[in-house]
Formats: structure tokens, sequence, C-alpha cells
């Protein structure tokens, strides 16, 4: 009986274990499937919603208010520019030199200052040439000695041929003596000339008004008028050219306004065109275009009165060659372009945005001229078009500086 009771309860409790672990495993199946299912609506939940906030048709999109920048178009002359790049040259560059040899003795100028032209600016040793003058006006009172006992003999010759007590051939040798000391008198004068020359070039004045740059030689030294390197180079400042080429095609807008005798003006730029350096106008151009690059060079000259323009440097130019009075005129950035052509996102009075195609005419700089499409007034948006479309709500902040007729820089 105990045998038997105890193998029934060993098979129930067999029976019990097998259960638990049967529940075991299908409390662990449950959990998974739950976490799948979860992690799937999760993901359809998030693509909706995704799928919503891009829709342009939204609702809430359409409500939403844009942060834009605006600003109006205005009317105004817009200037049209050729643009190069130029560099300075001076009208005059001249190397000082001696014209005579000797010690320098002194040196009379500054490196780097302003001369003008006349002032002295060196001293050779004058004191061979000074003998020489001395020297060639004593031989000349000598000769004028000579040749006048010369014309006194010859007046008594004469009267002794006249007696017949000499012969012509006396007269005539008489007469040479007088010529070759009247010769003799014209060499010696030169001689003078000559002498007083090169004191004169003993002094070495500027030959002209500029800056002299570095000395090249130092006062002690001797100098000859066959040196190559000279005393110092003086490059004349004011006023100065610029010498800049602008393509071919564009020439014929130039010469239309040079035939009319109207004058071109020309503004120089910094490398970073932020900064007006000159004002000048345009002086000529070239007599031939250049093959190998299809350009024709121009000169232009400014005043440069506050010295802003120095020899050899680069600048940019601005060439005005036509003026559109009376212009539409818009900025730059607001004009956009797309497979339907050029247009503009003009703001209406409920703060919508409407899609206006224009015709541009020119661009230069940072404004544009517009011909038609456009009204004077009119708000176009110049920032944050990329967020914008046909009828989008915007926020319009203002610019902190409108478009110009005048263009400032490009």
């Amino acid at each position: 009986m105990a045998d038997q009771l105890e193998t029934m309860y060993s098979a129930q409790g067999e029976q019990i274990r097998t259960g638990t672990a049967t529940g075991a495993r299908r409390w662990w199946v449950w959990a998974v499937a739950a976490l799948i299912l979860a992690a799937i609506g999760y993901f359809l939940l998030t693509r909706n919603s995704a799928g919503h906030a891009t829709s342009g048709d939204s609702p809430a999109m359409a409500r939403q208010s844009v942060p834009v920048t605006a600003e109006p178009a205005r009317l105004g002359d817009f200037q049209r520019y050729l643009t190069a790049l130029g560099a300075v040259t001076p009208f005059n560059t001249v190397t000082v030199r001696t014209r005579v040899d000797g010690q320098l003795d002194s040196v009379n100028f500054k490196e780097g200052q302003l001369v003008k032209q006349g002032e002295l600016l060196a001293q050779i040793d004058p004191r061979p040439y000074q003998a020489a003058l001395e020297q060639a006006q004593g031989q000349l009172a000598k000769d004028k000695a000579s040749a006048e006992y010369a014309r006194v003999t010859l007046a008594r010759d004469k009267e002794l041929l006249r007696e017949n007590v000499i012969s012509q051939d006396t007269i005539d040798s008489q007469s040479s003596i007088v010529g070759q000391y009247q010769g003799a008198i014209e060499t010696d004068q030169a001689n003078i000339d000559t002498a007083k020359l090169n004191l004169i070039y003993s002094r070495i004045t500027s030959p002209l008004t500029g800056r002299i740059g570095l000395r090249l030689v130092d006062p002690g030294n001797i100098v000859h008028a066959t040196d190559t390197n000279g005393i110092a180079v003086i490059t004349q400042l004011q006023p100065i050219a610029v010498l800049f080429s602008i393509p071919e095609d564009d020439l014929p807008k130039v010469l239309s306004d040079l035939k009319l005798g109207n004058q071109l003006p020309v503004d120089a730029w910094d490398r970073d065109l932020r900064e007006k350096l000159a004002a000048g106008s345009l002086l000529t151009y070239d007599n031939q275009i250049d093959p190998t690059t299809g350009t024709i060079r121009l000169k232009a000259t400014f005043p440069n009165l506050d010295n802003s323009l120095f020899p050899n440097q680069f600048v940019n130019m601005k060439l005005l060659v036509e003026t559109d009075r009376g212009a539409v005129i818009a900025p730059a950035a607001a004009v956009q372009r797309s497979s339907i052509g050029t247009f503009v996102y003009v703001v209406k009075p409920d703060q919508t945005v409407d899609v206006r195609k224009v015709t541009v005419t020119a661009m230069q700089g940072d404004i544009a001229s517009i011909k038609d499409g456009l009204q004077v007034g009119e708000k176009v948006v110049t920032d944050g078009v990329d967020k914008l479309q046909q009828g989008s709500r915007v926020r319009v902040q203002s610019a902190p500086g409108g478009a110009s007729a005048q263009i400032t820089h490009q």
C-alpha cells in the first residue's frame, strides 16, 4: 500500500513539474511576440508622422510662418560697368645718372622723399670743370689778341701793296692768318660753352617732380657718365596711370562713347572690391588687339592727389560704359532660376508669397535691373527662399540695407 502511494505521488509531482515548464515557455513566447508587435507599431507611427511633416500640402505647414528677409524694389539709375584687373603704371620713371665723371661730393636728398623738378639732388666735385672753364677763357683771350694783331698787320700790308712795296701773295698769306685766328676764337668759345655745361652738369638736379627711391651710390665714390645703375630712380606719382585689358567684344561699347566725346569714368578698387581707392577717367586705348588673349589694353589716368595708388600695384578696375535711367532695381539675391525661367518671391499684403516670373536686363554686383514682372515698391524675398513655395505664409524681417541704384561693390 505504501509503495502504491509513493508511486502515485511521484507521478503527480512529475506532472506538475512538466506543466510548470510548459507554462514558462509559453510566457516567453508571448513576451517576444508583444515586443515585435510594439516595434512594428512604432515604425508605422513614425513613418506616418514623417510623411505628414514633409508633405507640402499639410494644413499645419501652410499655417506656419516662415521667417524671411525682404527688400522693396526701387526706381533708380542702373550703372553698367566693365571690370578688369589693372596695374598701376607711372607716366614717367627716370633713373638719375651723372653726365660727367668725378667724385660724388654730396647727396642732397633723403630716400623716399618727394622732390620737385630742378631741385638739387647731388653735387660732383666741380673744381676740374671750373679749371677747364678758366683755361678755355684764357685761350680765348690769347687768340683774340693774336687775331687783332693779324688784322692790324693785314691793314698795313694792304697800304704797302698799294705802294707796290709787297706782293699780293703776302696779302693773301696775312688774310689766311686772320681767318685762322677767327676760327680759333670760335673754337675757344665752344670750349668755354662746354666747360660751362660740364660745370652745370656737376650739379645733378631732378628732371621731374615725383618720389625718389633708394640711394644707389654713396658720397665719396667716383661716378662716371657710363654707369648703368645711376644715383637714384624718380617716379612720377601725380598724375598716375593704370593699364588694364578688356575683351574685344566689349570694345564697341567703349568706342561708341569715345567717338561722341564722352569722358568715361573709371574707378580703382582694392583687391577685395570693398574699398574704392581712386576715381579717374579713361585716357586712351591701344592700337591693336592681342590675338593670343582676344583683349585690348586701355589706359586710365588718376590725379592721385592722396597717393593712394602706387607704381606696379594691382587694382580692380571698373569702367562705366552705360547707365539705365529710371530702371526697376532689386537685390540680386532675390533673383532665382528654375525650369520655368527667372523668378522672384513677391510678398503680398496678406503675408503670403507669390512666385513672379521676371525679365532681368542685367546684373551688376549685388543689384539687378528688372525689365518687367516687378513693380516699384513690391517686396521681394532675399533670404529664406529655400523654404518657400507658392502661397507660403511668411514673417518678413527687414534687411539692414536696401538695394541701391549705385553699385558700391561687386
